[in-house]
Parts: structure tokens; sequence; C-alpha cells
């Protein structure tokens, strides 16, 4: 039986490692070491554990059971103590190091880079490193440290700290309005050019409500579909038809007139904006600070 005293605690780090890259090859350049020392940590960790963890194949590497019950205890080690560490840089000075940031494209863009720039104004030595998807990013296999999601959350495994909420918003160009009459009633727009995300779960169905709460769903023509909000916009903006789009992207698009609010007082539900981050006890100060810069923001531009 194998005792915490006979494993070299580094080599914990270097098999979470392997796992999380996928390689050993992607472990040891992310590590910074060499391939044969990779290999060289795991086979004497196997050793100490009394146990294979990973088996090798010439096209793959899998997890052992044993493997999986390790690597989520070596994980949660790891972590903890990185956390500690970034505590400690923290109440020593002003933050240092890489902070990873996942976003959707669109509001990556538009709100997410102008609050991590005032995040680096605050914190100079902070190196931020933001990537934009509209897919879910995976934050433990991906190294991310916090990811901003709009709408319902999917993973449940991950914390979240809400900060905020946006709706989306009927509005057309003038040049797709000109010479065409504004429709009387909500349910016209069924027959309406309709530019539609398909992303969505419903792309093509308008799923509004109003203040006093009354709800209505119109299925639309489908006209135009893209998988981005930025061509959505794009495709709106060059009167390809009308659009429900995102009140942060358009809000500027109203102001400056490029764009025109239709049945003003129905919107989409609202939806949450919410920052998740990996399971911890709290959410370490690089984390931390991520989101104070994206709550700041947003409440500045409400």
């Amino acid at each position: 039986m194998s005792d915490l005293r006979d494993i070299n605690l580094n080599r914990l780090v270097v098999f979470a490692a392997v796992v999380e890259a996928g390689s050993l090859s992607a472990a040891a350049q992310r590590l910074g070491l060499a391939k044969t020392m990779v290999s060289t940590h795991i086979q004497r960790l196997e050793a100490e554990v009394g146990a294979t963890l990973i088996v090798r194949t010439t096209r793959r590497s899998s997890l052992t059971d044993a493997g999986r019950t390790l690597y989520e205890a070596s994980r949660a080690c790891v972590q903890t103590a990185s956390d500690a560490l970034a505590a400690i840089s923290a109440r020593s000075g002003p933050l240092r190091g890489v902070v990873r940031v996942a976003s959707p494209i669109d509001y990556g863009v538009l709100v997410v880079t102008p609050a991590l720039a005032e995040l680096r104004r605050l914190h100079p030595e902070l190196e931020v490193e933001l990537i934009c998807s509209e897919s879910y990013v995976d934050l433990v296999a991906e190294r991310i440290d916090v990811a901003v999601r709009l709408g319902n959350l999917k993973d449940s495994s991950y914390r979240a700290a809400r900060l905020g909420q946006y709706l989306r918003w009927l509005v057309a160009s003038p040049t797709f309005l000109a010479g065409r009459p504004l429709p009387e009633s909500l349910e016209e727009l069924a027959n309406w050019p309709f530019v539609a995300l398909s992303t969505l779960a419903h792309a093509h169905t308008l799923s509004l409500s109003d203040a006093s709460g009354e709800r209505v769903s119109i299925r639309c023509k489908r006209t135009f579909v893209s998988n981005t909000a930025s061509a959505c916009r794009a495709a709106t903006l060059a009167g390809m038809g009308f659009g429900l789009l995102t009140n942060f992207s358009v809000d500027e698009d109203l102001a400056a007139g490029r764009l025109v609010r239709l049945f003003p007082q129905w919107a989409g539900e609202p939806a949450a904006i919410q920052a998740v981050f990996p399971s911890a006890s709290q959410p370490s100060p690089k984390v931390a600070a991520v989101i104070d810069a994206l709550r700041t923001y947003l409440e500045r531009h409400a």
C-alpha cells in the first residue's frame, strides 16, 4: 500500500498537465520540460503509487480507474495551491501573471475587451488572454480562469457569479424600412424578411414579452441565417431584414440612427450574464478582479 511520503508531489503537477493537455508532448510544451522527462515522471509516479495510471497506445492515451481517481485529487491539489499563491501575491502587491478569459465573440468584443482594458490599467503587470468563441469551452481542459456566459448555464460543475442581464430588441435599418409601411401589429412581422441567429434553440421564432408580462410567439419567414451575432447585426444594418438583436450590440447603432427599434414596448425575455469559473472554495484574486472589472463596466454603461 502506497503512502503519501513515498510520492514526489511534483509529479502530481506533471500528471495533471498530461491529462489536461492530452499527450506527453503537449504537456512537455506547457511545462517547459523535455518529453523524455515528462515520461520519466509519469513512470516513476506509477511506481510510487503502485498502479498503472495511463494506458498508452500508438494512437492515444487513456486514464485507468486509478488514474482518474488520482487526477481528480491532483487537479484539486494543484488548483488549491495555485489559488493560495495567487492570494499571497495579491496581498503583497499588484496582480501578476496570466489570466485567461473566455467569452462569446460579440460580447467579448463589445463589453469584455474594454472591461479588461480597465483591469490592465489597474494591474499593469497582469497579462490578459481573451479567447472568443461561439462554442462553450472546457474551462479545465483549456486552462480558462473565468468564462463569460450569456443565458442559461449548462455547466453545473462550475461556480457562477451573476454580472447582470441583457435583452433582445426588434430592430431594422432605415434602408430596410424605406418605402415599407410600418407594421401595425406584431403578427405582421411573420411575413417580413427576418435575420436569424442559428445558434438559438428556436432561431426563427420571436418569443417576446412586454412590461405587463404578456407574452407572444411569432414564427418568422426564413431569409438570412448566420451562426454569429456579429454577422446578424451586419446583415440587419445592410437592410437584409429586421432582427432580434441584443441591446448591448445595438445601443450605438440606435443612438447614431443606423438602426430603429420596432415595437419598443416588446423585447425578448431577459437573460442572465454570468461569469463561471472552476469550482474552488473561493475565486482566486485574478478571477475576482476580472469579475469586479466586468461588474464595474456594466454598471457604468447600464
